[in-house]
């Protein structure tokens, strides 16, 4: 599986706890393929992999891989992010971010951490998180769980 290969290449240490080894994105929960051009909003708990184009909106849980010709209109939010391709929209990484040499970005950033190979294009304002704010979202996701389960 080539997405696969590219995820072990670069920074996959990021991207896993290191208990699990690295699943790698073999067990991805969702698989754009390069062919796909898909409009909407996703949501989901499991990781991602987007070889193609997506318009919309775009969070998940764990992690997202965006492949070097895949094409993102969106605003992205999950704990662990690696970018080869272009992405138009804000990003919100709370954990780990990887900007490869291929990547080109048109919008703000918020990251816990970062690595950004020669050749990255960004376009947009880089933000750390502190870990004050990261603990402010974990009260607003229990808060919102514990209101949701009334």
């Amino acid at each position: 599986m080539k997405a696969v290969h590219l995820i072990s290449k670069f920074h996959h240490k990021y991207m896993f706890s290191k208990d699990s080894k690295l699943e790698k994105l073999k067990d991805a929960e969702t698989i754009i393929g390069s062919s796909i051009k898909v409009k909407g909003n996703f949501q989901g708990q499991g990781n991602i992999i987007i070889e193609g184009s997506l318009e919309g909106s775009l969070k998940t849980d764990a992690s997202i891989y965006i492949g070097n010709q895949a094409k993102i209109v969106a605003n992205t939010e999950s704990k662990d992010i690696i970018i080869n391709g272009e992405v138009r929209g804000n990003i919100k990484a709370k954990n780990y971010l990887a900007i490869g040499g291929t990547a080109k970005i048109y919008g703000d950033i918020q990251y816990g951490e970062i690595s950004i190979e020669k050749g990255a294009t960004i376009n947009g304002q880089l933000l750390m998180l502190t870990e004050e704010h990261k603990r402010s979202e974990k009260i607003k996701a229990e808060e919102k769980n514990s209101a949701e389960e009334k």
